[in-house]
């Protein structure tokens, strides 16, 4: 690291296709640093960086003692894309730009004879279809960004960054709009834009079976709260009924208790020869001490 703070190490021409941070973004990840520490080395290939370029110079303002590894070997591209393409936000147009411009720096390579860079570069998606497969764009969009990588490279890097968009940059190597093709891809770009994989009709689609599923347990829910609450009330009822049924028994049999009374008080009236119930117990007592 240099005195003055000033960057002493090159990116790698891979990891100069990728937008570097800046504003609020880049003074997050340098504060963070300056907290907390690099958590992830910086990668070295042939003694420039080829993945960490914000991360080494978020160190040097940080005015933290950056930590270095080298690269372990294989693809070179492969990596690079891995490790980079999908972990910021990044339109279509500049993922298909960084692909085509990856793609076209690995035939570089081969062209010029580098059999090192040559082993360690070569591609696996020489055709459009796996080239937006990496990317993640559509095969039209891959399309538009091979065409101004083949035209302008310096140009597809400025659309790499964001600088540019990719309809613009197509517009401006081929003097001309392409109609229709143009169109479509800057709507295709927009609605990625806006919303990245939601898909408002699926979504849409997804809401409504939820919402009808949601509906029918809710009327599952009433019936099955309807029959509970008969058969709760049923229960009581029955329950009530069988109270009631359990103190007319008693009362019957209270009743005939009275009656077989009142018929014994009857008959020991007529012998005792009393008119009262309290002259028929005088009687009865007077009875008992004479048979003592």
């Amino acid at each position: 690291m240099a005195a003055d703070g000033s960057m002493n190490l090159e990116l790698h021409p891979l990891c100069t296709l990728f937008p570097r941070l800046s504003g609020a973004e880049f003074d997050a990840l340098r504060d963070d640093i300056k907290a907390n520490g690099l958590r992830q080395p910086i990668v070295l290939h042939e003694g420039m960086i080829l993945d960490g370029g914000n991360r080494y110079r978020a160190c040097i303002e940080a005015g933290v003692d950056a930590e270095f590894v080298a690269f372990e070997g294989g693809n070179l591209v492969s990596f690079v894309l891995s490790a980079n393409l999908h972990r910021r936000h990044m339109t279509p147009g500049q993922q298909a730009a960084i692909v085509a411009s990856a793609q076209d720096w690995a035939k570089a390579q081969a062209r010029g004879g580098d059999r090192k860079s040559d082993q360690s570069a070569t591609l696996h998606f020489d055709s459009v279809a796996k080239r937006a497969a990496e990317s993640g764009a559509s095969v039209r969009t891959q399309k538009m960004a091979d065409k101004v990588v083949k035209a302008d490279p310096e140009l597809a890097k400025k659309v790499a960054h964001g600088e540019i968009s990719l309809p613009a940059a197509v517009e401006q190597v081929t003097g001309k709009r392409s109609g229709a093709k143009i169109r479509d891809a800057e709507r295709e770009q927009t609605e990625r834009e806006a919303f990245g994989d939601f898909d408002p009709i699926e979504e849409l689609k997804t809401t409504q079976a939820e919402i009808e599923r949601l509906q029918a347990q809710i009327r599952a829910l009433s019936a099955d709260d309807v029959r509970a609450e008969l058969a709760r009330q049923v229960s009581i009822r029955q329950g009530i009924e069988a109270r009631l049924a359990q103190e007319m028994n008693k009362s019957n049999a209270l009743d005939k208790q009275l009656r077989k009374l009142g018929r014994t008080l009857e008959t020991l009236r007529k012998l005792t020869g009393s008119e009262t119930n309290n002259e028929v117990i005088e009687a009865v007592r007077a009875m008992t001490k004479k048979a003592a």
